[in-house]
Formats: C-alpha cells, structure tokens, sequence
C-alpha cells in the first residue's frame, strides 16, 4: 500500500490542523500510525489507529489535543490537531503496519507516507 501524508502547514500558537493519510489501496486491515519528527531529534510516535475503534493510542504529550480517525471506506486516516504549541512543529508521518501488535515502534511499520510539516509559530 502506497500512503500520502497532507495538510500540513503554517499555523499560529493554539491553531489547528487536520492531516489527512491517503492510502492506495483497502486500509481496513492495517494499523495506522502517525509519527512525528522534530529537526534534531528521534521520530516519535503521536498516534495509532488499528482495525477496531477501541485500537487506538494517543501519546500523553498530544493526548487532549489531538485526535486520530479513520474513514476505510476512503481508504483515509485523519490527525485531528488542537491547541497547536511550538512544540508541535516537525515533520509529520503516516505509516502502515500489518502486525498484530508493536505499534509503538516505528520498526513494525512497513509503509510510510512521504511526510507533512508542521511548523508552529509562537
């Protein structure tokens, strides 16, 4: 599956975004992360979205802010963004994963998207 990441962008302290995950083919058995990485430092997992409602994760440091969707009959994931902090600016991924479980760990993901960046001005 081929995933493209969108929506990104320039917003003010306390905006938001909503990146939109755009997969090629039937998401509906994948586990959808989104990762997060800041310049100078490690991809960080924000979110993940897997094949039931109840299978989603959001990280404390986003939790209350950010909300992650699914629409399989699109075949699209979406990161609902609120609040947005300086903090918040990186370069933003969606990823694609198969397993059963692991998802915290950016090596179980087999498909990545190309990338958004979110740049929060203070």
């Amino acid at each position: 599956v081929q995933l493209q990441a969108s929506g990104g962008g320039l917003v003010e302290a306390g905006g938001s975004l909503r990146l939109s995950c755009a997969a090629s083919g039937r998401i509906s058995s994948y586990t959808i992360g989104w990762f997060r990485q800041a310049p100078g430092k490690e991809r960080e997992l924000v979110s993940f979205s897997g094949r039931t409602s109840s299978a989603t994760y959001i990280a404390d440091s986003v939790k209350g802010r950010f909300a992650a969707s699914r629409d399989n009959a699109k075949n699209t994931v979406y990161l609902q963004m609120n609040s947005l902090k300086p903090e918040d600016t990186a370069v933003y991924y969606c990823a694609a994963t198969l397993s059963s479980g692991g998802h915290s760990y950016s090596q179980v993901y087999d498909y990545w998207g190309q990338g958004t960046l979110v740049t929060v001005s203070s």
